[in-house]
């Protein structure tokens, strides 16, 4: 049966994989299966058949205009891209007024401040960007847009380490070139967007005014996905055992 390449692009992009299925009736009379059956969507194939693995243990497949069913999208899941942050600061004097030389915060100073970082940042957020966040500027029609349901920047400390986080609402599973993309509008809302106004904002603290940096001219700067980043697989000689533990989020442990 030829199906039109346009309606089966149109469903892939409405019921990506992972998208949850409820049968309400099946047509076959070999192996049917009970009415309110639920399962995932693996795939939909070239002639818009819905593969699914049900909750059963099965993997039979739904034909479209014979069996009866619906779909829910999947729930986002959190997908984290880091980015190195740093820190400068300007010192007060004994008179109180602030010296002009800026200096720059060393890693376990910065960390120390991390929850006073990452409530500026919040701060920072906009009643219009409630539901969407930093994706509401995003131009493009394609899967970036339909995928990331929300976008926001956060601290977090890592292995002593302040890091600039872009918080990811994802819905499905971002394409190698979906996430390419993602990470080049990251890298844009950190440099000139978001973080090119967040770091002109001073934050008072003890000593005198620091100012958070998203983005960095440095050659070292690079935005990476958690797995890239701190992955055993990926870090020389690590612990596994290290990376079990949950990340912080400006000091505080998420459960």
């Amino acid at each position: 049966m030829a199906v039109n390449q346009k309606w089966l692009e149109f469903l892939r992009e409405q019921f990506p994989k992972g998208s949850r299925i409820r049968l309400t009736e099946m047509k076959d009379p070999y192996n049917p299966m009970e009415p309110g059956t639920t399962g995932t969507l693996d795939f939909i194939d070239d002639i818009g058949t819905f593969h699914c693995n049900w909750d059963n243990g099965r993997t039979l497949g739904l034909v479209l205009d014979e069996d009866r069913f619906s779909v829910l999208p999947p729930e986002p899941t959190l997908l984290k891209l880091y980015m190195p942050m740093n820190v400068t600061y300007y010192e007060r004097n004994e008179y109180g007024d602030l010296e002009n030389d800026e200096l720059t915060m060393d890693d376990r100073t910065a960390t120390s401040y991390a929850n006073t970082i990452a409530g500026a940042i919040l701060r920072e957020r906009r009643p219009e960007e409630s539901e969407r966040g930093l994706m509401k500027y995003y131009s493009e029609h394609d899967g970036v847009e339909q995928k990331v349901r929300s976008l926001q920047f956060a601290a977090e400390t890592r292995d002593g380490t302040l890091w600039g986080v872009a918080e990811c609402r994802v819905v499905g599973e971002l394409t190698p070139q979906e996430l390419e993309l993602l990470k080049d509008y990251v890298s844009g809302q950190a440099s000139d967007g978001f973080g090119e106004g967040f770091e002109q904002h001073a934050i008072k603290f003890s000593d005198g005014e620091m100012y958070a940096h998203l983005w960095s001219c440095n050659n070292n700067w690079s935005i990476q996905t958690e797995q890239e980043l701190f992955s055993p697989a990926h870090v020389h000689g690590a612990d596994p055992k290290a990376y079990e533990q949950a990340p912080q989020m400006g000091g505080m442990t998420l459960g």
